[in-house]
């Protein structure tokens, strides 16, 4: 029992550590100007190192940057927490084992993806594709070769069925319907959950991101929304509860 509650508080620490990075990156990586990396948005004062320690700073500094005085997002801070909290969660839940490792490989991911895709509509394609390989090798090692070829056709099957609808989307609307991040995101959901769950998360993120487009289009503000958050999203609920959808799938065909 102490060890349990020893493993996990350092994985709280190390997820709120992992998560700011995750956050930094989303940031910063779009701007790519590596002077951006320890320095304000506004200013471009460089922060000191204890400066940028993750939650702490954000209220020490009551949400502003002390140099020119410009507020910052309380978004960020609840990321790291979040970040801790889920890493904690995953131990709690699975022990140590290989869907541990991948819920904190997806928290991370998810971290990311929410600060580059809401603030940029981008989605890096160096995590995403990180990610992708570090869940292949996981099933190389873990379940054998067979899972692994497995896993990577349903990748390139699931890329390639999602890039025809993007092909499909662009022609009908005359305009991008479907970004290319997104695209390559979903080439990551075939690696990690196979085709079958793979279009569950993608119709769970769908449903997730209709009432933002709605709302959207209704107010006649830009139509353009970050699908990422919202595919990612879908993701998650997709493996946490893995078991119980297979069993559905399973009743229905």
């Amino acid at each position: 029992m102490l060890f349990d509650i020893y493993v996990i508080c350092f994985l709280f620490i190390v997820g709120v550590f992992t998560g700011f990075v995750m956050v930094v990156i989303g940031l910063k990586s779009p701007l790519t100007t590596k002077e951006y990396f320890n320095a304000c948005d506004n200013c471009n004062h460089p922060y000191k190192w204890y400066e940028m320690f993750p939650i702490l700073s954000y209220f020490i500094n009551c949400g502003r940057c002390r140099y020119c005085q410009k507020e910052l997002s309380l978004f960020y801070p609840f990321l790291e927490l979040l970040s801790g909290l889920l890493f904690s969660f995953s131990y709690m839940l699975y022990g140590f084992s290989y869907e541990m490792l991948v819920m904190m490989i997806l928290t991370l991911l998810s971290v990311m993806i929410y600060v580059s895709d809401f603030k940029y509509y981008i989605i890096l394609d160096k995590p995403v594709f990180l990610a992708g390989i570090l869940v292949l090798v996981c099933k190389l090692l873990i379940f054998g070769l067979e899972t692994f070829i497995i896993s990577l056709c349903s990748g390139f099957l699931i890329f390639f069925f999602m890039y025809f609808i993007k092909f499909i989307g662009d022609k009908l609307f005359k305009q991008e319907s479907l970004g290319g991040g997104d695209v390559k995101l979903s080439t990551f959901f075939g690696f990690l959950l196979g085709i079958r769950l793979s279009i569950v998360a993608l119709i769970i993120g769908s449903f997730l991101a209709f009432p933002c487009a709605l709302y959207s289009s209704l107010t006649n503000k830009n139509r353009e929304i970050p699908f990422g958050p919202f595919l990612i999203t879908g993701l998650y609920i997709s493996f946490i509860f893995m078991e119980p959808i297979k069993d559905f799938i399973s009743i229905i065909f």
